[in-house]
């Protein structure tokens, strides 16, 4: 008579990590997201209606989280580019999307140009203070006219002996309110096209910076949102960040890692507010019983939680080639544009779930929904990454 083998049972409860991830970075998230459950949720309510504080990023500072993939010489960490990853999952335990995406500007829009194309002088400046929480960063892109067509730009920066003169305006700046230094996008030379504009590192501070006005948002609203304008602000040849006229590049290069690390947040936040939901529908009674044993909820969540799994290994092995030197502009863009509507539809889903709970603040599944919605816009829309991944295929 043969032998008989085991019987093999699924095992859905069993938590298994990303082959990506090693023992280190698990650790890693679970101090983050101890720490943002202890001592950023609690104040998530208040910081909608205040904006969180700058002691947050001081905080951060001190617990070595706003330097955790940059180098050892300027304060960082030095560990690989899934532990900016593990940050932005983990960040979303703090129930704010205002505070990630105002910690995100922070280490992963604005810090990364620095540390790649500044001179030493810049770094240390402004990316050791930045480490540490001390000094507050931002990225000047978008203008009034100017959005996902970068190179509409109309700020200038026009040479004036050994100085450069900056006139014109940025709307949508995520910490305009709060930073030190904004890393602002300029044209220098109006007739080059691509090749005309340069980066430029300006103190806030600075004579003729001004911070007309906090935007009020759809949501966000814990992180503050600026429209600045630059009147005659003069700067040194020292500001200049990079190559004067490679600023367009420069800035293309940096906006793929603030996609990756976008799609990555979205996926964490999406689950997040997934789980929070599906706690509520196996305690939810409707009609004699949970509303979770219905079939009608409980397809919602096979296909939330398929999407979300297919949104999460895209965004993985697309981190995989980016931190293997590779460059793919490609899957990075798909990354960000299916994890963007991923991460939305499950928020509008899980408020369905909820009912009218779902549409009241105690539950803050409408803080999700709000805050989620941005993601399919900022860092490039949908119709932006659709462009991109179809000019790809040489259409």
């Amino acid at each position: 008579m043969a032998a008989t083998s085991a019987v093999l049972k699924p095992d859905f409860d069993q938590k298994r990590s990303h082959f990506i991830f090693t023992d280190e970075h698990e650790q890693l998230r679970e101090s983050i997201r101890n720490f943002a459950k202890k001592e950023l949720a609690p104040h998530a309510d208040e910081w909608e209606e205040t904006t969180f504080p700058d002691s947050v990023f001081t905080r951060m500072g001190e617990l070595g989280l706003l330097g955790l993939d940059k180098p050892e010489q300027y304060g960082g960490q030095g560990g690989d580019y899934y532990t900016s990853l593990v940050l932005a999952e983990e960040i979303t335990h703090a129930q704010s999307g205002g505070l990630a995406m105002g910690v995100a500007v922070h280490t992963d829009m604005a810090m990364p140009p620095i540390l790649a194309f500044g001179t030493e002088e810049q770094k240390q400046e402004w990316v050791v203070p930045a480490i540490k929480g001390e000094k507050i960063l931002c990225l000047g892109i978008t203008e009034p006219d100017a959005g996902s067509d970068v190179s509409a730009i109309k700020t200038r920066a026009v040479k004036d002996g050994d100085e450069y003169v900056i006139n014109g305006s940025k709307t949508y700046i995520t910490n305009g309110h709060r930073a030190d230094v904004i890393v602002l996008v300029t044209k220098t030379d109006a007739d080059a096209g691509y090749d005309g504009f340069t980066l430029f590192l300006v103190p806030m501070d600075s004579p003729g910076v001004i911070r007309e006005k906090k935007l009020e948002k759809l949501g966000m609203h814990a992180s503050d949102t600026a429209l600045l304008a630059f009147q005659d602000v003069r700067v040194p040849e020292t500001a200049v960040l990079g190559q004067v006229g490679k600023g367009f590049y420069h800035i293309m290069w940096e906006l793929q890692g603030e996609r990756l690390i976008g799609a990555a947040g979205c996926v964490a936040g999406a689950q997040h507010c997934m789980d929070r939901t599906l706690e509520y529908a196996l305690e939810r009674q409707a009609f004699g019983r949970k509303i979770g044993n219905f079939q009608a909820i409980r397809h919602k969540f096979a296909d939330m939680a398929t999407k979300l799994e297919a949104a999460r290994q895209l965004t993985y092995m697309t981190a995989w080639r980016f931190q293997n030197g590779e460059y793919p502009v490609r899957e990075i863009s798909m990354a960000k544009l299916f994890s963007a509507r991923v991460a939305c539809e499950v928020a509008d889903e899980c408020i369905q779930i909820h009912g009218g709970a779902g549409y009241m603040k105690e539950y803050g599944i409408e803080r999700v929904w709000r805050d989620m919605r941005l993601n399919r816009i900022g860092a490039g829309t949908d119709e932006v990454m659709l462009d991109v991944i179809g000019r790809s295929y040489g259409l």
